[in-house]
């Protein structure tokens, strides 16, 4: 895993798992490797452990919008980069940009906005303090 220039990056491979009979890579499994991403980044990039928001703070980050563009296939064996940079914070809401990459070559490209909630209400609240604190020192720092 890597911090550097706003971003947040770990190297994967494509596995059997995540392709189709034709081969590459069934579009639903990248949504799968960005989810484990965003986890991972919450955990070691900013330092919140995610699953205690489920387990013992009983928040949610669910997705509220996403939008995805289909670049380039990937394989199974391919060497490929995730990353994360935040593109804004809100009130309650975090709106990332993804990416996979092989070498200089983009496959995936994905916008996704996460809104934090109660599990008790299922409604919007604000970002929790040490969430806003660790994504300014985020955004500032690396």
């Amino acid at each position: 895993m890597t911090l550097s220039s706003n971003c947040f990056s770990r190297p994967a491979v494509i596995r059997f798992s995540h392709c189709d009979p034709a081969g590459i890579v069934f579009f639903p499994q990248y949504l799968v490797m960005f989810n484990d991403l965003v986890e991972d980044w919450f955990t070691h990039g900013l330092g919140v452990r995610f699953a205690e928001f489920f387990t013992v703070r009983r928040l949610g980050f669910p997705t509220v919008s996403l939008a995805c563009g289909f670049k380039a296939v990937s394989r199974i064996g391919d060497d490929v980069v995730l990353s994360i940079r935040v593109e804004r914070v809100g009130t309650s809401s975090i709106t990332l940009q993804l990416r996979c990459d092989a070498g200089a070559e983009c496959r995936v490209e994905v916008r996704q906005v996460l809104v934090a909630t109660s599990l008790e209400t299922h409604r919007p609240i604000p970002l929790p303090p040490d969430i806003r604190q660790a994504l300014d020192t985020f955004v500032q720092v690396h």
